[in-house]
This record gives C-alpha cells, sequence and structure tokens, in this order.
C-alpha cells in the first residue's frame, strides 16, 4: 500500500496540467500538419490527372492548329496562355494559379514540315523553397502530348504505323520485380523503399523524442529533489528505498508511455494526411496522349501496399507487441542511466548537462540506422555501434519486418542485461549514503584543490 501511495505521488508530480497540455497541443500539431500535408499531396495528385494542357502558342501555322484541335478531340483541355518572348514571366501574372507552361514559338510547324528538329520552351514557376511547393506535372504532361503528336506525324510520312513508332520509341517491355528473401513481388524496388521509409520513420523518432524527455525529467526531479534536500526526508521515511527508485522509474514509464501513444497517434495523422491522396489509382482519368509517365510512377507508389503483403514485409500485432516491449525495455535502461546521472548533479545547470550521455548514445545509432544497414559496416565498427543498447532499438522493426527474429532477440537479450547491470549500480547508488552527497563537479573540485595548494605555499 506505501508502494502504491509513493507512485501515486510520482505520478501526481509528472503527470500536471502543463504536460496535459503540452501533449494535447503536440497532438493538435500533428493534425493540423496531417492536413496540410494532404491538401498540399492533393493539389499535386490532382494536377497529374489533370488533362489540361498548358500552352502559349506563338505560331499560326496549320501544323500547330491541328495539333491543338487533336488534342482537344482526344479529351484534353487547352489553356492559352499569354506571354511575350522577352518576358515570360508576364504569363505567371496573368494567371496566378499557373505552374508550368509550354510555349511553342514562331516557325515550329515550318519545322516540323522540313522533317527538321523543332524546339519549343518548358517554362517553370518557383514558388518557394519548400519541398512540395515546386512539384508539378504540368510541363511533362504538355510536352510528352506535343512530343508523342509530332512523333507520329513524322512517322506517317515515313510510312511508320503507330504501333511501329512505339515500338521504336521503346522496344523493350521492362516488368520490375523485387525479392525479398524468398518472395517476390510485381512491383519496383523504389516503390517499396519509399514505402518503408515511411513506416520506419515513426519509431526512431518517437524513440529519439521520448528518450530526450525521460531523461531530462528523471535527471531533473532527482536533482531538484536532492538540491532542496526533500530526497533526505523521503529516503527517511519507512519505505524501502528500493521501492522509492521503482515507484519512481515505473511513474516516469508510465508518462513515456503515455507520451508514446500520443506520438504514434500524432505521427500516424501526420504520414496518413500525407499520402491520402494517394490511394487512388492516378492513371484512371489521365487522357490517351498525355500524362502516361507521370501516371505510371505514381501508380506504383499505390501498388506498394500490396506488394508489401506479398512480400512479408507487414508487420503483425505480435511484432507490434514485441517492438512495444523492447521500447519499454529501452526506456528503463535510459531511466536508470537518468537516476545515478541525476544523483551527480549540484545545482540547476548541471542538470541541464547531464543529459548529453544519453543524447549522444542515442544519436549515434539513429543517424548510422538513418543512412546505411550496421551488418555492412568493417567488423570493429560494427562492434562498437552493436555495443550501445539503444542501437537494437532502431533496428528492431526492420529485423522482424525482413525476418531476422535472430537478430532481434540477441540485441532484445542484450538490453535486458544492460538493463540488469545498470539498475544494479542505481539501486547500489540509492541505498547507500553516496546518493546524497556524491556529485560531478570539476570545477569546483579543481578550485579547491587550488585553494589547498596556495595555503600550503
Amino acid at each position: 500500500m506505501k508502494f502504491i501511495n509513493l507512485l501515486k505521488k510520482e505520478l501526481s508530480e509528472l503527470i500536471n496540467k502543463q504536460m496535459i497540455f503540452s501533449l494535447i497541443f503536440m497532438l493538435a500539431i500533428f493534425f493540423i500538419m496531417g492536413h496540410v500535408m494532404e491538401s498540399a499531396t492533393s493539389e499535386i495528385v490532382e494536377e497529374a490527372k489533370s488533362t489540361t494542357l498548358h500552352i502559349c502558342n506563338m505560331d499560326d501555322s496549320a501544323f500547330t492548329g491541328e495539333m491543338l484541335d487533336h488534342f482537344k478531340a482526344n479529351g484534353n483541355e487547352i489553356n492559352l496562355v499569354s506571354a511575350a518572348e522577352d518576358d515570360l514571366a508576364s504569363a505567371f501574372k496573368a494567371q496566378k494559379k499557373l505552374k508550368s507552361f509550354v510555349l511553342i514559338p514562331k516557325g515550329f510547324g515550318e519545322a516540323v514540315e522540313k522533317g527538321e528538329k523543332p524546339e519549343v520552351l518548358s517554362v517553370s514557376k518557383v514558388k518557394g523553397a519548400a519541398a512540395f511547393s515546386n512539384m508539378t506535372s504540368g510541363p511533362e504532361n504538355t510536352l510528352s502530348a506535343i512530343t508523342l503528336y509530332v512523333s507520329q506525324k513524322m512517322a506517317d510520312r515515313k510510312g511508320v504505323t503507330k504501333e511501329q513508332l512505339m515500338t521504336i520509341e521503346d522496344p523493350l517491355t521492362v516488368t520490375e520485380h523485387t525479392v525479398v528473401a524468398d518472395k517476390s513481388a510485381k512491383v519496383s524496388m523504389d516503390s517499396i523503399v519509399t514505402k518503408l521509409m515511411m513506416q520506419n520513420m515513426i519509431l526512431p523518432l518517437i524513440v529519439v523524442i521520448l528518450i530526450m524527455m525521460t531523461s531530462q525529467s528523471l535527471i531533473a526531479s532527482i536533482s531538484n529533489e536532492k538540491i532542496d534536500k526533500t530526497l533526505e526526508t523521503l529516503l527517511s521515511t519507512p519505505v524501502s528505498r528500493g521501492s522509492v527508485i521503482t515507484a519512481k522509474m515505473l511513474a516516469a514509464a508510465i508518462v513515456a508511455l503515455l507520451n508514446a501513444g500520443v506520438m504514434m497517434i500524432g505521427f500516424t495523422s501526420y504520414t496518413t494526411g500525407m499520402m491520402s491522396s494517394m490511394t487512388s489509382d492516378i492513371s484512371s482519368g489521365l487522357p490517351k496522349d498525355a500524362s502516361e509517365s507521370a501516371g505510371a510512377a505514381l501508380s506504383t507508389i499505390m501498388s506498394s501496399g500490396d506488394a508489401l503483403k506479398q512480400l512479408g514485409l507487414q508487420l503483425g500485432a505480435a511484432d507490434y507487441l514485441l517492438i512495444g516491449a523492447q521500447l519499454f525495455i529501452t526506456i528503463m535502461i535510459c531511466l536508470a542511466l537518468s537516476i545515478i546521472l541525476g544523483a551527480l548533479v549540484n545545482d540547476s545547470k548541471s542538470a541541464q548537462t547531464m543529459i548529453l550521455p544519453i543524447v549522444m548514445l542515442v544519436m549515434i545509432p539513429w543517424m548510422i540506422t538513418m543512412f546505411t544497414d550496421i551488418s555492412s559496416l568493417p567488423t570493429v565498427a560494427k562492434a562498437v555501434i552493436y555495443a550501445i543498447p539503444f542501437t537494437h532499438t532502431f533496428t528492431a522493426m526492420p529485423n522482424l519486418m525482413f525476418g531476422n527474429t535472430t537478430a532481434f532477440w540477441l540485441g532484445f537479450g542484450y538490453q535486458i542485461i544492460v538493463f540488469a547491470v545498470v539498475m544494479f549500480f542505481a539501486l547500489k547508488l540509492f541505498k547507500s549514503d553516496k546518493i546524497l552527497t556524491i556529485s560531478l563537479n570539476l570545477g569546483q573540485k579543481s578550485k579547491f584543490k587550488k585553494s589547498s595548494k596556495t595555503t600550503e605555499d
């Protein structure tokens, strides 16, 4: 009963109005970001599906007129853009929503009639530095339509049929397959990698944020109680010191898991909003002679969900439970280290810097796993990185996804051993009187030595 009351005390200190407000605020931010990304990707997808061709026609030849009539008959809408060759920016001033267009210069039709290679101008507007602000398939769609029409006309004059022309321009039929272990699927590797990157981006971010938050809060809690002398009072109560440290760690772990749940919901909402506009088949509704390449490129992403299932890269409920268990052990290692580091603090300023060792142990494997496969590194580097317990948290999802269960269990077992060792020293420190006197203040120590030496002289 005393332990339950102690746990309630620790939870009441950690779960306050400020924390609840920050969780609600963080969740709201992610929902807003998700809706913003949904709106941005929706605009890109709608543009890819659009049949509108943006053309600035400066050629009055019959050939160009026939080409535009062909586009209209084929189901395309023609947006005639007005611009001067010496002032291309004027087109965007006249049409505020215009992102790009293709300019057909004078002599275009004449060049085609002579069998020469005609020139067109592809004009695009840069709207900002954001990644999605400049994404457009407008010029590609229009250029594709013009190129296909001109190629067909030139081929007709040489007696080449449309089917023969298509074979000449694209002589190979390439069907992409991706293999994972003993399974394969008819899908491009790029689309699979894109999907995996989206999925594996969530857990590492949650781990990094959680470790930093929980470490900082527990180090601050221990150091403040030590500085304010309330820790001495707490340890003198008729409760075992093991119960005190367990209550502190369990309360911090509960709060960490609460934060993890909120962040998981928030990140899921964000990524869902970013990809939701791409769940429909973009190739539907595309005109026959335009946007085929853009539609095909985006439609491969759409089929990657089924391909992941076929390749066995989708995790089940049991896998997520294992990942959750490993995340819990990771948090407990972090908390045990935080208790030791918090006990070394002498003032509030040093409490803020004590989190640096934990941050470094987290950032190193996080950055490495983002850019490379640890198993491909040299033996020495691999051993050093695997010795960091947090590394196995970042590799947990890929290991389970790709069937490397042995590597997962070895990492999980190693983390349990590390937790037991760190917890042993934390308990040993907490059960001794050193918890009240130990400190790490090199500056004060050096000053003391210096003053002692001056006195002797």
